[in-house]
């Protein structure tokens, strides 16, 4: 199955969401998603890391898991590895989660077509493998440049038009 492409309009319905828990969020201060975490609090965002391996993540609670989070949200992000994707989307659709981005830079990343297609039919709104530092206003760096790159192959999202 090949991944299909998502409009702007839902990178930026996802991103005016104030409110994400980030599935995966690592305890390494190292790793990526620390990153992303840090980037997406400095912008005013609530940040709920899940990750049963951790009890706490830059001194936030950590949830187990997206149906122990309260109160609830809609909107998840996940940082997980593409083979364990399915089931966490499994969990989000049971959790009522509206919206979920599987990230990816390189690589797989957290996509798993299986998964974006259980998402399609459950209706969950899907962004699957983009990375939202190249949607960030300002993000700089390595980030924009990745996303003029992606603008100049023709792979960066581009807005729906109505007929």
């Amino acid at each position: 199955m090949q991944i299909p492409a998502v409009p702007l309009e839902t990178i930026e319905d996802f991103l005016s969401q104030k409110r994400i828990a980030m599935i995966g969020a690592s305890r390494n201060p190292k790793d990526f998603s620390t990153s992303l975490f840090e980037e997406l609090r400095k912008r005013g965002y609530e940040v709920i890391p899940v990750n049963p391996k951790a009890t706490e993540i830059l001194g936030q609670h950590c949830f187990a898991r997206i149906q122990d989070v309260q109160p609830s949200v809609d909107t998840v992000l996940l940082m997980t590895p593409a083979n364990i994707t399915d089931a966490v989307v499994a969990d989000c659709a049971q959790a009522g989660i509206r919206r979920i981005w599987m990230y990816r830079a390189g690589g797989k990343g957290a996509v798993s077509p299986a998964a974006v297609a259980f998402c399609q039919k459950q209706g969950i709104q899907v962004v699957p493998g983009q990375c939202p530092f190249m949607f960030l206003p300002q993000a700089g760096g390595v980030h924009a440049f990745h996303g003029f790159i992606r603008k100049i192959t023709g792979r960066y999202p581009k807005h729906q038009h109505a007929a």
